[in-house]
């Protein structure tokens, strides 16, 4: 069946994946938080790799590169309830809640665990889900109030994050990408995130690497998967996602072009 996501608000839904696994480099334009109902989910984020399972409660930082695989578990699908934190939502809130904010450099996402106020929260959404009907704003609205109010009540410098509303800076490209080549973004987000257009991330890029941000980027992915493979002593089928590849055949004929064989022919 695949995926399946059912709104019952713009800013909530509940997600659903019923395959092997669901892989997808991300990046959020609002902030998410999310509460794992069943299923097991695996996170990459820079050179960490962290592992959530059903009842776990994660908030998701906006404007943050990140691989998320989704997995059923124990013949059960992968199942979500998620809940944005808009922009413009937040700029409310904060309106009303003056708070002097701190730099957070890099934002990192959040876990809770299963925190029982949260939890509360987000299973009380439930039963809308299970009517089929859109959820009224006004509901919404307080739904997603007392979830901000609760987290703030755990984490006091969660305003930190939440009611920082600066874009993206201009940043070091060398410093950035040698952090991130590994996820799949256009170019037109990797420009956004380096606080620049497409055409001066392009310009950039040719000027700091002498050569074009897809080629860079398929060495060093490639450079990756080698060293994981030949070092590590993983097995292809367990690098290739890893390493910013959307399917194993089109890993091994690159693979095979830039080194001359396949990558299960490398011998440590």
């Amino acid at each position: 069946m695949g995926h399946q996501a059912y709104y019952i608000h713009p800013d909530l839904k509940l997600s659903s994946f019923d395959d092997k696994f669901y892989k997808a480099d991300v990046l959020f334009e609002h902030h998410l938080l999310v509460w794992f109902i069943s299923g097991e989910t695996k996170i990459v984020q820079g050179d960490k790799v962290h592992w959530f399972g059903a009842g776990d409660i994660l908030l998701f930082p906006r404007n943050q590169l990140v691989t998320v695989i989704n997995y059923p578990k124990d013949g059960l699908p992968h199942k979500s309830v998620v809940m944005h934190l808009t922009k413009s939502r937040l700029t409310g809130f904060y309106a009303k809640n003056k708070v002097d904010v701190k730099q957070m450099q890099p934002p990192k996402f959040h876990t809770f665990d299963q925190h029982p106020l949260l939890k509360s929260c987000l299973a009380s959404l439930i039963p809308y889900f299970e009517l089929k009907e859109s959820l009224p704003d006004t509901i919404a609205s307080i739904k997603i109030e007392e979830a901000i109010t609760i987290l703030r009540m755990i984490d006091p410098n969660i305003d930190h994050l939440l009611a920082n509303f600066d874009e993206p800076g201009k940043l070091s490209l060398v410093d950035f990408m040698e952090q991130n080549y590994m996820f799949n973004m256009s170019m037109d987000k990797f420009g956004y995130l380096t606080g620049r257009s497409l055409t001066t991330f392009k310009r950039d890029f040719k000027k700091v690497f002498q050569t074009t941000p897809q080629k860079w980027l398929m060495d060093k992915r490639l450079e990756l998967a080698h060293y994981q493979i030949r070092e590590k002593k993983r097995k292809p089928s367990e690098v290739y996602l890893e390493a910013g590849f959307e399917n194993l055949s089109h890993f091994g004929y690159a693979f095979r072009k830039r080194y001359g064989y396949a990558p299960t022919e490398i011998v440590g």
